[in-house]
């Protein structure tokens, strides 16, 4: 783990990754379509996820970052990112899960804050989708962030079709192995950087990340119930570094072999 920086940031190496020199193609070679991201800001409108001890909504931490990552990430590496939601309105899961496979994403990113299951646990941590949760804590995250659906006008229910859809397939080999490649990068490239939950890699059944054929991470940035994460994410100079680490990292996915 590493130790406590400025604003309460975790920082191990300040140095940051080199750019990567884009790949030279022979005359005539057809350019490659411009990568994708789908930024998922979490909760939102009536929904405010997570309350910090301090009053620090999780909606407004996850647009936050979000919009920064979409900066950063056009600005520093090249890479076309769009959010689900770019103001505070509420979207149901279902709906979220729709807009991702609209935008013919490469990518979905879904940035969360919420209330850990212990008060202990705090640093950032990467879950990706399974039937089967990888453990407890991972589970009970999912069933907190599945309900988020109960906010929504009656009838706006997640889970349709598209949702249903998914369990018939879990679904190309594809996709799965590209969330575990995803999830590994930017867990090993951010822990450079940032404080790690212990054992950040997980899995549970997130509504959210049942994209079909979009490879999709949940990425909880922090946990508004620990006091330490909340000082963190309610400094908007650590959100901007919060967010320039996910979107190198986001970039360095997109040019891994399992993006290829």
């Amino acid at each position: 783990m590493s130790g406590m920086g400025t604003a309460g940031l975790a920082l191990a190496h300040p140095a940051a990754a080199a750019a990567r020199q884009p790949e030279r193609k022979p005359p005539g070679t057809p350019r490659a379509r411009p990568r994708v991201v789908m930024l998922d800001p979490g909760h939102g409108g009536n929904d405010p996820g997570a309350i910090g001890t301090r009053g620090t909504f999780e909606k407004e931490v996850t647009l936050d970052i979000a919009r920064g990552v979409a900066r950063s990430l056009a600005e520093r590496h090249g890479v076309t990112a769009t959010l689900t939601r770019r103001d505070d309105r509420f979207l149901t899961l279902d709906e979220r899960v729709q807009l991702t496979r609209k935008a013919g994403a490469d990518l979905l990113v879904s940035i969360h804050a919420d209330s850990a299951p212990n008060a202990d646990a705090r640093g950032l941590s990467a879950y990706i989708l399974s039937d089967k949760a990888s453990d407890a804590f991972a589970s009970r995250l999912a069933q907190q962030e599945n309900q988020a659906d109960r906010f929504g006008k009656a009838g706006a229910v997640g889970g349709g079709r598209i949702v249903k859809d998914i369990l018939l397939d879990l679904t190309a080999r594809h996709t799965r192995n590209a969330s575990l490649a995803a999830r590994q990068l930017l867990v090993e490239g951010a822990g450079r950087e940032l404080h790690l939950l212990d054992n950040p890699m997980r899995s549970a059944n997130f509504a959210v990340l049942k994209a079909p054929d979009v490879p999709s991470v949940l990425v909880e940035t922090g946990f508004l119930s620990n006091p330490k994460d909340e000082e963190i994410l309610r400094d908007p100079t650590a959100r901007r570094v919060v967010a320039r680490v996910l979107a190198r990292e986001i970039a360095s996915v997109l040019s891994s072999p399992a993006f290829a």
